[in-house]
């Protein structure tokens, strides 16, 4: 493939050189103008062929007045499989309407997401749809004040209106401790993400409603918050499970921190005293080989590609929409309790 001679990608000009055309006629072929003779635009179209070139689509969008076709999603975490499902459930709406979406991991760093959605907002992308870090979200409040379309998956808005989808996490929460008690337990701990996440404050809150339902004060010494990875949840659980009266179960408020729960009770198993019952876990989030675990396990479940589809859905619909803005929207997901290794 051959270079412009300036390096880099080809240009238009260089198509037209190569063609023996100007860059005005080069430009008309490009775009299909029906007037331009045949021969000229064979000319043109085998110079393009043999450059390599590829005309910036963003660019001549944006000078026809139309959008980039870009969509950014911003997320917290791709290690995360929910990301990966709430992914696949944006672009498959998106997709029907001729957009792209462009993935941006900010590694639950809110300066990284300050960042990611400063740049997005300068490559003029037609709407955002995040998953903020924490609760200061005044750099996706000014998006929308640029005009951008925000959506939000899973977290509400702080301090400025914009569509939200989210889970029930509370009534999910509340549902799996419920479970846990109504088999006897009465010492349950908890383990959760960053207290600055919505969803871990209300799974929290949902967990500590269903304790005080049952008559009892959640007890500050079995609630570990703050582990985002499966490593630091063993490490958090380990912990628990090695105080003088232990918790006989443990409810997480992610799959990260309910995968990291089970390596320590398995680790556990080799410990503990004979004919002592081994340790119930629950936790939010369904994932695949839950049902491989050989434990008993009960899960929070929710359809992640909802999610990411009713947040397509709602950022298509205020790109198609003309006139005054309509009042933010609200979708909740629903979940159910799934049972694992009876």
């Amino acid at each position: 493939m051959e270079q412009s001679r300036r390096g880099g990608q080809p240009t238009l000009r260089d198509v037209a050189e190569r063609a023996g055309v100007s860059a005005m006629t080069a430009s008309r072929v490009l775009r299909d103008d029906p007037q331009v003779l045949p021969a000229t635009r064979e000319r043109v179209r085998a110079a393009a062929a043999a450059l390599g070139y590829r005309p910036n689509e963003v660019a001549r969008s944006l000078r026809l007045g139309r959008g980039t076709g870009l969509v950014g999603l911003v997320v917290t975490n791709l290690a995360n499989p929910f990301y990966s499902r709430l992914a696949l459930g944006v672009d498959s709406v998106l997709v029907q309407g001729g957009l792209k979406t462009v993935i941006g991991n900010t590694g639950q760093d809110p300066h990284a997401e300050r960042e990611l959605v400063a740049d997005l907002v300068a490559r003029r992308v037609d709407g955002i749809i995040a998953v903020p870090a924490g609760a200061d979200q005044r750099h996706l409040a000014a998006a929308v004040a640029e005009g951008v379309p925000v959506v939000l998956a899973s977290r509400p808005p702080e301090g400025f209106a914009a569509d939200c989808v989210l889970v029930d996490d509370f009534g999910g929460a509340h549902a799996a401790t419920a479970r846990l008690l109504d088999r006897g337990h009465r010492r349950i701990g908890f383990l959760g993400s960053p207290p600055a996440v919505h969803t871990g404050t209300e799974r929290l809150r949902g967990y500590a409603a269903a304790l005080a339902d049952a008559g009892l004060s959640a007890d500050a010494r079995l609630i570990r918050q703050g582990q985002t990875e499966p490593h630091e949840a063993t490490r958090a659980a380990t912990e628990l499970l090695a105080l003088p009266e232990p918790p006989t179960a443990l409810f997480c408020s992610n799959n990260r921190n309910t995968i990291g729960a089970f390596r320590a009770i398995r680790a556990h198993r080799a410990r503990r005293a004979a004919g002592e019952a081994e340790v119930a876990l629950a936790g939010f989030d369904d994932f695949e080989l839950a049902d491989a675990l050989g434990l008993p396990l009960t899960l929070v479940a929710y359809d992640s590609d909802e999610l990411g589809r009713a947040a397509g859905r709602l950022l298509a619909s205020r790109l198609r929409t003309g006139g005054p803005p309509a009042p933010p929207r609200e979708i909740v997901v629903p979940t159910s309790l799934v049972e694992y290794g009876g």
